[in-house]
């Protein structure tokens, strides 16, 4: 049995996590966190913890985490490089996984993405299009900044200069080295992301859409389940699925 609490457990992810981990018998939920509440009062009855709060917020929960000899399941976004530094030196005293999407889908496409720019080669433009629902504060999504890493380490690119958020006005030729992104907002898309290799002659795109957070918290319950056999160090779904 893996004792979980969730953090972030008012929100649309952690209402889907608590729906998802009622179906698992291997699963207890010993804890949920929200704003307002104290984990450190709870944190002693769990073997994991599963972070959706906010992203300001798990560097917090990540030292409590370390303080208490707990693994944790980041599922936040958007943190700055210093919010992230800070989460990723807990690495060395309890195990992490770290992951933009949990989803068994959008970790095939990831796979796929490195795989695919690896075949296809520099001859093709790289462009990354994502649309969420209305109601999302980060942009680009934790899932496409993830996938534009994947395309700027296989074509070894520095992204701040590569990059291009959208195209306005007089811009000139794509260059061979751009690598496009663009975020789409409406709605109460849960989340589609279509990275797109075009050549003269030729397009290929890869595309996947989520139509329930369910698969989003399936993964996030399947990493926990995971981790908690884990040595300490920082690991990401990729390692779960076992793709690398």
């Amino acid at each position: 049995m893996t004792r979980i609490i969730i953090t972030g457990s008012k929100g649309r992810m952690g209402q889907a996590l608590l729906s998802c981990a009622a179906h698992i018998p291997e699963l207890a939920v010993v804890g949920t966190v929200d704003q307002g509440d104290d984990l450190a009062a709870v944190i002693g009855k769990a073997d994991v913890v599963i972070d959706f709060s906010f992203h300001n917020a798990t560097p917090g929960v990540a030292e409590l985490c370390a303080r208490n000899k707990k693994a944790i399941v980041i599922g936040t976004t958007g943190h700055s490089k210093a919010e992230k530094a800070e989460i990723e030196k807990r690495k060395t005293e309890i195990p992490m996984v770290m992951a933009t999407n949990f989803s068994t889908g959008v970790n095939t496409l990831f796979w796929l993405t490195r795989k695919a720019a690896e075949i296809l080669g520099p001859a093709f433009d790289l462009e990354v299009v994502e649309m969420h629902h209305r109601l999302k504060k980060d942009a680009p999504s934790g899932t496409a900044t993830t996938l534009l890493e994947i395309l700027g380490d296989v074509r070894k690119l520095q992204l701040e200069e590569s990059l291009r958020h959208g195209r306005h006005g007089l811009v000139g030729e794509r260059t061979q080295n751009e690598i496009g992104n663009h975020a789409i907002r409406g709605g109460d898309v849960v989340g589609d992301h279509t990275v797109i290799f075009a050549n003269n002659g030729e397009r290929v795109e890869l595309t996947h859409k989520a139509s329930s957070r369910d698969t989003f918290a399936n993964g996030a319950l399947r990493a926990a389940q995971w981790l908690v056999k884990q040595k300490p160090g920082l690991y990401d779904m990729q390692d779960v699925l076992g793709l690398k």
